[in-house]
């Protein structure tokens, strides 16, 4: 029957690449980091989620060398049959401090993370309240429940209380947010959402992947920013991006839902064990950066270098905290040729189009690292300026 699919999807890619929203891959010939190599040249990467700069070191090499000469390479097995060792257990004690949680569980990813845990806690006789702008994995995860299910307009705190008002009957309720949104870099206002959940006995969940590492005093995260580490009920998030950039995840929450999820959650309980290159690098890596915040003081002096030279040149720049910096364009094909035009002047960062983000709202998101130099800051600068003219964006 592959001949009747095999015009649909031909149709539905050559459309994709005629409105631009086409995705195309390219391929590294080099560790991740700073400077990446593709096809045979060097670019500066502004697209990674590398925020502390440490994927593609050899600090993460050899923690994970080590951990896998000391641990072996992988468990084939799942946990509860035979799959856990000390390093996993160490692990989830060390990212539950981390985030301020009493426990955590370990994941293959954020996005089987997200869908573990609602799935697990959530039935038919409770409502999920998710922010709009939320990630996939959340939007996917809830619609792969039975539960009762709201979107509240984009941080907008007004609009949520309104469908916590409509779920006032329910079983459990819970609001459901991305700590840092992934597209624009704003961040959720964690106090206005705890307030709001105490007010109506409600949960409340926060996909904190941009953050862990990266936001609060101690890297803990957007509750840890906001001040309400310990009013969060869940916390999801990745050793894929600031901790380390391989990947894994974590549910980190209160000692009896950790349980609750070893039991039951799906995506943990049929799912090989983290390997142990991951669990072993992260634990070490989190443990590392407690006497190392050069790196995310290096980060955010980046973040603000970078913002303050794009707006001095033109651009317009969200003041969103955070290293994720979006320019917005508008026009799918625009944000797709000039992030072309950009990679053809050296620099490296992609153009968002539909269905990543809402259709009129194309942009190129430049992610800032701790390992870029003030050098690299001004030379991308430099490099968006002169194709910006060129597109008539400045």
């Amino acid at each position: 029957m592959y001949k009747s699919l095999k015009p649909i999807l031909e149709q539905e890619l050559a459309a994709a690449k005629e409105n631009g929203t086409y995705k195309v891959e390219r391929v590294l010939e080099s560790p991740q980091g700073r400077e990446i190599t593709v096809g045979g040249k060097k670019y500066l990467n502004f697209c990674a989620n590398n925020y502390l700069g440490l994927s593609g070191t050899e600090l993460m090499e050899k923690a994970s060398e080590e951990a896998v000469k000391k641990w072996g390479y992988g468990l084939a097995s799942v946990r509860f049959i035979c799959g856990t060792q000390t390093i996993h257990k160490d692990l989830e004690r060390s990212v539950a401090e981390l985030v301020g949680t009493e426990d955590a569980v370990l994941y293959s990813s954020c996005f089987m993370a997200n869908v573990g845990l609602f799935q697990t806690f959530f039935t038919d006789q409770d409502a999920i309240i998710s922010d709009e702008l939320n990630h996939a994995s959340i939007i996917d995860a809830v619609r792969l429940t039975k539960s009762e299910r709201h979107v509240f307009k984009h941080m907008d705190m007004n609009d949520l209380e309104s469908k916590l008002q409509e779920t006032r009957s329910k079983r459990l309720k819970v609001i459901a947010t991305d700590g840092v949104f992934s597209m624009d870099g704003d961040i959720a206002p964690l106090k206005e959402i705890c307030d709001l959940a105490d007010k109506y006995e409600a949960l409340v969940m926060v996909d904190d992947a941009h953050a862990v590492g990266v936001m609060g005093k101690n890297g803990g995260g957007t509750p840890e920013e906001c001040g309400v580490a310990d009013r969060v009920d869940f916390v999801t998030g990745t050793f894929g991006k600031a901790l380390g950039g391989a990947g894994g995840a974590f549910t980190a929450t209160r000692k009896e839902a950790a349980d609750y999820l070893r039991n039951r959650s799906r995506t943990y309980l049929f799912s090989n064990s983290l390997d142990t290159a991951v669990t072993g690098a992260s634990l070490w890596l989190i443990d590392y950066l407690k006497s190392h915040p050069e790196y995310r003081e290096r980060l955010w002096a980046n973040t603000k270098l970078f913002r303050e030279l794009m707006k001095k040149n033109g651009f317009t720049v969200s003041d969103a905290q955070h290293p994720i910096t979006p320019i917005m364009l508008g026009d799918e094909k625009k944000a797709v040729e000039m992030a072309k035009a950009l990679f053809d002047e050296g620099i490296y960062v992609i153009g968002f189009a539909f269905p990543v983000v809402p259709k009129g709202k194309a942009r190129i998101r430049v992610q800032v690292s701790a390992a870029h130099t003030k050098e690299d800051i001004e030379k991308a600068v430099e490099k968006f300026t002169l194709v910006g003219k060129r597109f008539g964006v400045v």
